[in-house]
């Protein structure tokens, strides 16, 4: 019987076959070398015994791989392969294959092999669907290929949980491969279990090789790779003055690690320099977070987020050498002739969100134009290269009508836009170009799902990397052949949150395939400025499409209000500053900050970080106010009432007037508002005419007002009671006080002419004036008043209000 027939009848019942063997193929010819063959791997299973795990030992912390959702007591074998060498083959030469297999059954593992599967048919695989079948894949079938007789490594016997590991070597020749392509090469595992005796396969691990004997004409697909500079907002809406110097303050200390060798931003910074026509996309935000860094800085301690920073309540940085350091060697990276950089709006703000539960709010446009601008000038500032901030990047590339329509508005003339939310046609037999126009004047540049999905996880094994790399080349090659001599655009976009090592097999990825050359890496531009298929997809999707997984994670419309009020908020505490310029820049770009896409998956941390910011705003309005008062006393139906204004902030302030208003203003009536220019770091008493036309308690509020147009309340009012006392009791008091007067005077009368009649001198000698106690007041114009020190206005000289009260003012 001849092998085609022999593969159409297992893929016809779906049903694994040992096609490979000998004894299935009617060869008895050969049963004695393959005897020989099986005692040689006697013999090296017996050398391996010694790297099998033990019992109950199981890869990954204890649990088995991934693929172990496949497991069953058919199939209890989890085959990985870890290392493929070379990725891309040629003729006459040599794959090496290496990996690991896992008993995941309940069964001891018995007269077991590991063996390569040649391809079946050998005829490359042609179609991107073929390339997502063979992945899909989840047990042994015949359509894997037929088993090669050699190379096979022979497994000693394994318990429920073990591991050994394996290493094939296999002749490019042996596989027969039919010309070009992409092949799948896959490892199987061929025995028998303790419960099951019968020889069968246990399990197997696919992956691709992409064949290339000869030089080919066809055209390189040109591939833009993003390449993610980003990190959570970090610097803190507040400085601390140290040593005569503004010290700028980060909420935690991670990037220091982060900037180090090793850490992720650095090893994002030193693997991408390496590769020619990158295209980096920065948040400026991390730009100003790392220039800070560079120089003294403090960092709050766990739970001080909503207290003013000082000291006591900071410590110092620890990151200033390898801040200093990165940026030195990204300046250096982003210099090159091939490379591009792209600037986020300052802060990354979440597009997503804004367009689903913030669009409307006043304020909000403005405030992402700003963002904008910000992040052209500070990448520029920060970098010295020229940047393109005109390219939105909502949340995972997923867009709708309402994001385009944001993004627009913020003038974001291009869309980085992933591929899920324009899908292809199934008509469309080749994948398209990632350009095309998606409406209202804007371009959409596509990312593919398929490659993108490969990069999106944190690849740490070399399982994950083995298979991230042989997809991406098999998906490339594939693409490459479709029409070989009309190149396609393609973008790759991996996560925000990009990993060191899957950076590194990004890399990896792109250098292989570039070596193949069916990949020429390109920038960002040239694939946005390169013709649209008219055949693809550029109908945006309603906002009723969008993917519920993104949406369950956006900021929800409370926090988008409560942000836009910090503008509003600092826009007050603008109006009445000496020195706008300490506090404006620190909070616009907090405010910024709060709506950071990056709080995606840091939520608890968002919120924090924009309790904070709201917190200490409100402080530094609250540090101008009205002191609480309880009662002042208005004794008659005429007197001054006196109000203080604190300023407890480090300038002074201005535009401000105090205005008294009470309840029943048929009952009291008070002069004019008072404006008032306060001291940094003290308070300033005001004095109001009042008029009482009856008895008895009137209510009161003091509220500060800002000045000229628009004026606005400042701050919280302040209520007190304002007590009227009879005018009749005030003239009793008049009549009483005039009666102790005339009695001491005529005391004093009396014992001046006693003294004058005991005295020898001259008896017609003027009276001895004695002096007036401190304090007393004089006629208006003697030495007095006119020579006393000047109190601030409304006063007395031991700095208490003249009315009655229970306020002091400050110091």
């Amino acid at each position: 019987m001849g092998e085609p027939a022999r593969h159409s009848g297992l893929e016809a019942y779906g049903q694994p076959g040992r096609t490979g063997h000998a004894a299935d193929r009617g060869e008895p010819g050969r049963r004695a070398a393959r005897t020989a063959r099986r005692f040689a791997a006697a013999v090296g299973a017996a050398l391996a015994l010694l790297s099998a795990a033990p019992a109950g030992a199981l890869p990954n912390g204890g649990n088995l791989p991934a693929a172990d959702s496949t497991v069953s007591a058919e199939y209890p074998v989890v085959m990985t392969i870890e290392t493929m060498t070379p990725m891309v083959t040629a003729q006459n030469g040599t794959v090496t294959i290496t990996g690991q297999v896992t008993n995941g059954g309940k069964s001891v593992l018995k007269s077991a092999h590991a063996a390569v599967r040649k391809p079946w048919s050998g005829k490359p695989l042609t179609a991107r669907s073929e390339l997502l079948n063979v992945a899909g894949r989840t047990s042994p079938t015949g359509s894997d290929g037929v088993e090669l007789d050699s190379p096979q490594y022979a497994l000693n016997e394994l318990g429920p949980g073990q591991t050994q590991q394996y290493t094939l070597g296999v002749a490019v020749n042996d596989l027969q491969l039919s010309g070009e392509g992409v092949y799948e090469l896959a490892v199987d595992v061929w025995g028998s279990t303790a419960d099951n005796q019968r020889d069968r396969p246990l399990g197997i691990a696919r992956t691709f090789l992409p064949y290339s004997p000869t030089p080919a004409d066809a055209q390189p697909s040109k591939v833009a790779i993003l390449w993610p500079l980003v990190h959570a907002p970090v610097l803190a809406a507040q400085t601390i003055s140290e040593n005569e110097q503004t010290v700028s303050v980060l909420r935690d200390d991670s990037l220091a690690a982060d900037f180090s060798p090793g850490g992720r931003l650095y090893e994002l910074v030193d693997t991408g320099s390496k590769l020619p026509g990158l295209t980096w996309v920065v948040d400026p935000d991390l730009l100003d977070t790392a220039f800070a860094m560079t120089r003294p800085y403090r960092v709050q301690k766990p739970g001080t987020e909503h207290q003013a920073a000082k000291e006591d309540n900071t410590v110092q940085g620890t990151g200033q050498a390898a801040a200093t350091a990165w940026l030195e060697k990204l300046r250096t990276a982003v210099a090159k002739p091939t490379s591009q950089v792209v600037s986020l709006p300052y802060a990354d703000p979440d597009l997503a969100s804004i367009a689903h539960n913030g669009a409307d709010l006043q304020g909000m446009d403005a405030a992402l134009g700003k963002a904008a601008t910000a992040g052209r000038l500070t990448v520029e500032g920060r970098l010295a290269v020229d940047t393109r901030s005109d390219v939105a990047w909502p949340y995972q590339g997923y867009l709708d009508q309402q994001i385009a329509g944001v993004a627009q508005r913020a003038g974001a003339g291009l869309v980085l836009v992933n591929g899920a939310s324009l899908p292809e046609s199934d008509a469309l037999k080749y994948t398209p170009t990632a350009v095309r126009p998606i409406g209202n004047g804007q371009t959409g540049v596509v990312a593919d799902e398929t490659i993108a999905g490969l990069f999106q996880s944190d690849l740490n094994t070399p399982q994950a990397q083995t298979l991230a790399v042989q997809r991406f080349l098999a998906e490339t090659f594939v693409i490459s052949r479709q029409e070989p001599q009309n190149p396609r655009g393609l973008l790759v976009m991996p996560p925000r949150e990009l990993t060191a090592d899957t950076a590194k097999v990004l890399a990896t990825a792109l250098q292989t395939a570039q070596t193949g050359k069916w990949v020429e890496q390109v920038k960002l531009d040239v694939v946005a400025q390169s013709a649209p298929d008219p055949k693809a997809n550029g109908s945006v999707p309603a906002a009723a499409d969008y993917p519920a997984h993104a949406r369950s994670s956006e900021l929800p419309s409370s926090d988008l209000t409560g942000t836009i009020k910090i503008q509003s908020d600092l826009d007050l505490l603008m109006r009445v500053l000496t020195l706008p310029q300490r506090v404006r820049g620190p909070f616009s770009a907090a405010m910024v900050r709060s709506m950071s896409t990056e709080w995606r998956t840091q939520a608890p941390a968002g919120s924090t970080y924009r309790d904070g910011v709201s917190t200490y705003l409100g402080d530094l309005t609250k540090a101008v106010k009205v002191p609480q008062k309880n009662v002042i006393t208005l004794a008659g139906d005429t007197g001054v009432l006196q109000v203080s204004v604190r300023n407890d902030l480090t300038q002074p302030v201005t535009n401000l007037k105090l205005v008294l208003r009470p309840t029943q203003p048929n009952r009291l009536r008070v002069s004019d508002p008072e404006e008032l220019v306060l001291p940094a770091s003290q308070s300033v008493t005001l004095r109001f005419q009042a008029e009482a036309q009856n008895n008895g308690p009137v209510q009161m509020t003091a509220q500060l007002w800002t000045t000229g147009p628009d004026s606005r309340p400042y701050g919280d009012e302040q209520r007190f009671t304002v007590e009227v006392t009879s005018v009749t009791n005030g003239v009793l008091y008049v009549f009483g006080g005039g009666l102790v007067l005339l009695l001491l005077a005529a005391l004093r009368f009396f014992r001046q002419r006693k003294r004058r009649g005991a005295d020898t001198e001259d008896p017609d000698a003027p009276l001895s004036e004695e002096p007036a106690p401190a304090g007393d007041a004089g006629d208006g114009e003697g030495p007095e008043r006119g020579g006393a020190a000047q109190t601030p206005r409304g006063s007395a000289a031991d700095g208490r209000d003249q009315a009655t009260s229970d306020e002091k003012v400050g110091p």
